[in-house]
């Protein structure tokens, strides 16, 4: 923005009372020069007219564009249907309405900044333009519009493309880009208010999430049914594989806001069965809502230096959630998955705010939700079960129908009195319990399953929906060069 001050005495001086634009009038009240206003005659803090043009100009180039002066040809066509109703008026509104408009002027210090801007904006009189409609003509029309945006994505598509092909570890470049980004997303609202970072846990609209795993084999089947809180909840490190947001090794929570979706995510084969059960949130924890970025909005005046550079941000935002959604081929996530797994990276331990984790969309179910708690927010409590507990599963029981299906888990507990010795064998559950909790891991428990909520899915039907698209097939002759 031009500087304010103007030691030239002929320039006309407009004051902050004679701006109705907000930004303009606090920023000439608090910096402009005490003088007086040459449109209504009171000394009050103001600036030269051809400072208000500069800024004006500088707002336009980025917020308006000069509308067209002909219309294109496929109007002219319509005009000249004689059966045509059709009426071509140009778009926009007048330059003097539009810079009145903008910062809040009356017509007279907008037809002075007109006079100002027509005289910058001529062209060198020559034949070739005579006639010619210039910038800031006096008969141009001008509408309001958002600028274009490319900066971002081309330093996001960069930062992928470095993930990919040069280094696997954070740069300060790509530090810098997140951190502008994501910091002070919190502070960042919809159009109808909604907050772009939410609370979860007790007493939050989401106080739960589901899981599900996938199974094949019967005996893997039954252990997981033995215990649920040790197979459906977030692996131990030994066996957390690479995932959309976490690198192998890296434990953390995959979970969904509705069951069908936490099934749609396993991507289960027909002839499989699914363990789903439901894990309720028992601390207060705070989630980036990719969901709400598609309409973050932002409100400023066009006259201030860093709305663009916020509306940037929020243009970014809006495409951002579909970007970390897209669906990836399994050839591809080694690869692809590496901008995400550093963003939740960059999340959970770098950002300002820090967080516990992520909502987005679901690449595998329309209108589906997704959550993944970092590794930090990602552990899952123990049920207590008293030791020497023998856990036996059935899966059905033959009838006069022959096979019915009826899953149950009995717990047969010892009693109170009951001795044990010191060198017995905790057998395979105890084994497999120490392997999967490090004894180390001093997170605080995050999420309890519910017991009653854990359901097997049998796997039917899977519905696949398409795009067809035809295939067109051309024959030609192939004839020598020059026949």
């Amino acid at each position: 923005m031009a500087d304010i001050e103007n030691d030239e005495t002929t320039i006309k001086r407009i004051c902050y009372c004679c701006i109705s634009e907000t930004y303009l009038a606090s920023e000439i009240r608090s910096s402009g020069v005490e003088a007086e206003c040459d449109y209504c005659g009171k000394s009050e803090p103001s600036i030269g007219i051809d400072v208000l043009a500069e800024w004006i100009e500088e707002a336009f180039s980025d917020y308006y564009t000069r509308t067209a002066d002909q219309p294109k040809t496929w109007q002219e066509r319509l005009m000249a249907d004689s059966e045509s109703y059709y009426n071509w008026d140009r778009e926009g509104m007048p330059v003097n309405e539009a810079i009145q408009e903008a910062a809040g002027i009356d017509e007279e210090p907008a037809a002075d900044v007109l006079e100002i801007l027509e005289e910058r904006h001529a062209p060198y009189p020559d034949k070739d333009n005579i006639g010619e409609e210039s910038e800031f003509s006096s008969d141009s029309y001008y509408e309001c519009g958002h600028p274009t945006f490319i900066g971002l994505h081309m330093e996001w598509h960069e930062f992928e493309q470095s993930l990919k092909t040069k280094a696997r570890f954070f740069s300060r470049t790509a530090e810098k880009l997140l951190a502008q980004v994501f910091g002070g997303i919190d502070r960042l609202k919809t159009r109808a208010g909604r907050s772009l970072v939410v609370n979860a846990g007790p007493g939050a609209q989401l106080d739960h999430l589901y899981r599900s795993r996938v199974f094949q084999a019967e005996d893997l089947l039954k252990e997981a049914l033995c215990r649920p809180d040790a197979h459906i909840g977030s692996p131990p490190p030994k066996m957390a594989r690479a995932g959309r947001m976490n690198a192998q090794g890296i434990s953390v929570f995959y979970g969904a806001t509705k069951v069908n979706v936490a099934i749609a995510e396993v991507r289960p084969p027909v002839g499989s069965r699914v363990v789903a059960a439901r894990f309720d949130i028992t601390r207060e924890l705070r989630l980036l809502d990719l969901t709400a970025a598609n309409d973050v909005h932002e409100e400023g005046s066009i006259f201030d230096p860093s709305f663009k550079e916020r509306l940037h941000r929020a243009e970014f935002l809006r495409s951002l959630g579909l970007r970390m959604a897209r669906p990836v081929m399994p050839d591809d996530e080694g690869i692809d998955y590496l901008p995400t797994q550093a963003v939740a990276d960059f999340l959970a331990t770098a950002n300002d705010p820090r967080l516990d984790g992520i909502i987005f969309p679901s690449a595998q179910v329309e209108k589906g939700c997704n959550v993944v708690l970092f590794h930090e927010s990602a552990r899952v409590a123990e049920e207590t079960i008293p030791e020497g507990t023998e856990i036996k599963v059935s899966t059905g029981h033959d009838s006069e129908d022959g096979w019915e299906v009826d899953y149950s888990v009995t717990e047969t507990v010892p009693l109170p009195e009951a001795p044990r010795p010191d060198d017995k064998d905790d057998g395979f559950l105890g084994t497999f319990l120490h392997f999967i909790r490090p004894l180390d891991d001093d997170r605080q428990e995050t999420l309890r399953l519910l017991t009653t909520s854990v359901e097997v899915h049998h796997v039917t039907l899977v519905k696949v929906s398409t795009e067809s698209h035809s295939v067109h097939r051309y024959q030609r002759e192939n004839r020598p060069s020059g026949y």
